[in-house]
């Protein structure tokens, strides 16, 4: 199937400037981030084809292939990259364009990968913040040969094909393109003797325990970075990050909403007919004082200013909702009894009961 057109994924004319550029792609990548719609395979497609877009028409130098060219400017099977596996589109574009913009260096090339880790926590913690200690196993530096590959004695040299630059350079037509070099794969170094603990790769397995600041407010979803914490680079790299994907464990008398809190709490009848106050308990782990007014319903709601989760990156609290649940009273002694006897001949204190039966009752009629 034919890629579209990256103008037309983004919905632009192709003398379109810069910033209508710019402001495309943001306006699709926050409609279509996996995020917002994690589930949505269509929205995935179009965060992927904006992105995409987005990285070429962004570049003047992209931009101007791909105008003059098209697709075929970034497609491997035009003679960048010699068919079969190969790197990704990223990593085709470089190629082309070392000439210009001079390539990435050869430590960039060989930076350790990015990690996750999945953290769930509760939601007293989420409110208040925490601090948590979590094992993972993360390749380190080798501490035999200190990141180099080489065994002790010996040392990586300079390859002789690529001159350490870790790329060889073909020209094709006009452009000069530049592609990894067959030799060190890319290193610009070649070791003869590798080092045995990591088999020449610089780096090694290791578990380790690391401390996580968790900041309070944080939601489902919240990503903490821990930078150069991720994978071990090859042969001294610099390493990637790790991010921490923080899961809130859902609670057992407290619901949340974003920064809202919302508890459902039994008010005895005398209190919620007659009127008075009631604690409720807060996430603070603390109780707090809530006033009822006389003939308050089940499911009337009050508010409880400042009383909810704290903002993530602001000042300030979110509200907590309390939702009445009157009580009906039940293990009613026999004078008890008697004495909801005498109140209810007393008079009609159900005015809702009334107004339920008389429109039944006018129905029927």
């Amino acid at each position: 199937m034919s890629k579209r057109d990256y103008y037309e994924i983004l919905g632009l004319s192709r003398d379109a400037d810069d910033k209508a550029i710019k402001a495309a792609y943001r306006k699709l990548a926050m409609e279509n981030h996996p995020d917002k719609k994690p589930d949505d395979e269509v929205a995935a497609e179009r965060f992927r084809e904006a992105s995409e877009a987005y990285e070429i028409l962004k570049d003047g130098q992209k931009r101007a292939a791909y105008d003059q060219m098209g697709h075929a400017a970034f497609e491997q099977s035009s003679g960048f990259g010699g068919g079969g596996g190969g790197g990704g589109f990223s990593d085709i574009f470089e190629q082309m364009f070392s000439e210009f913009s001079g390539g990435r260096s050869n430590a960039q090339a060989r930076q350790g990968s990015d990690l996750r880790y999945d953290l769930d926590i509760t939601l007293e913690e989420a409110f208040l913040g925490a601090s948590k200690d979590i094992t993972a196993n993360i390749s380190s530096r080798c501490e035999q040969c200190n990141g180099s590959g080489a065994a002790s004695g010996s040392r990586p040299t300079t390859c002789n094909t690529c001159g350490g630059a870790g790329k060889v350079r073909a020209q094709q037509g006009f452009f000069t393109v530049e592609r990894g070099c067959p030799t060190c794969n890319g290193a610009g170094e070649t070791i003869s003797d590798p080092c045995r603990p990591c088999r020449g790769q610089g780096r090694t397995e290791a578990t380790e325990t690391l401390a996580v600041n968790v900041p309070a407010g944080v939601d489902t979803g919240t990503r903490i970075r821990l930078s150069g914490k991720g994978e071990a680079g090859l042969r001294g790299a610099p390493s990637g990050d790790l991010y921490i994907f923080i899961g809130v464990d859902a609670h057992p008398i407290f619901d949340r909403e974003a920064n809202q809190i919302f508890i459902k709490v039994p008010v005895p009848m005398v209190t919620a007919a007659m009127g008075g106050s009631i604690d409720v308990p807060t996430l603070a782990g603390k109780m707090a004082r809530l006033q009822v007014e006389a003939g308050t319903q089940t499911g009337r709601k009050f508010r409880m200013r400042g009383k909810g989760m704290p903002a993530l990156r602001g000042s300030g609290h979110g509200d907590q909702i309390v939702e009445i649940q009157v009580e009906t009273p039940t293990n009613l002694t026999k004078q008890q009894k008697e004495m909801l006897v005498a109140f209810d001949k007393a008079g009609d204190a159900s005015p809702q009961t009334t107004s339920f039966l008389n429109r039944v009752k006018r129905i029927w009629s």
